[in-house]
C-alpha cells in the first residue's frame, strides 16, 4: 500500500511540476509533494519537504522539459 502511495504522489509532483510559472510554484509543489511521500514512507515529513522544495526549485536549472 505504502508503494502505491508513493508512486501516485511522485506522479502527482511530476505533473504539477509542469503547471508551475517560477521557481517558488514549482518549489512549493515539490515541498507538498515530499511531504506527502514523506509520510507514506513513514520518514521525516520536515526532510521530505525539504527535499522537494529543493527538487522543485532547481528542476528547471538542470534541463528537465517537464519543469519549463
Amino acid at each position: 500500500m505504502q508503494f502505491k502511495t508513493i508512486a501516485i504522489a511522485a506522479s502527482a509532483a511530476i505533473v504539477l511540476a509542469g503547471c508551475q510559472w517560477n521557481d517558488l510554484e514549482r518549489a512549493g509543489a515539490g515541498a507538498a509533494a515530499g511531504a506527502v511521500v514523506a509520510t507514506a514512507a513513514s520518514g521525516s515529513v520536515v526532510t521530505g519537504a525539504i527535499i522537494g522544495g529543493a527538487a522543485g526549485a532547481l528542476c528547471d536549472d538542470v534541463g528537465l522539459e517537464i519543469c519549463n
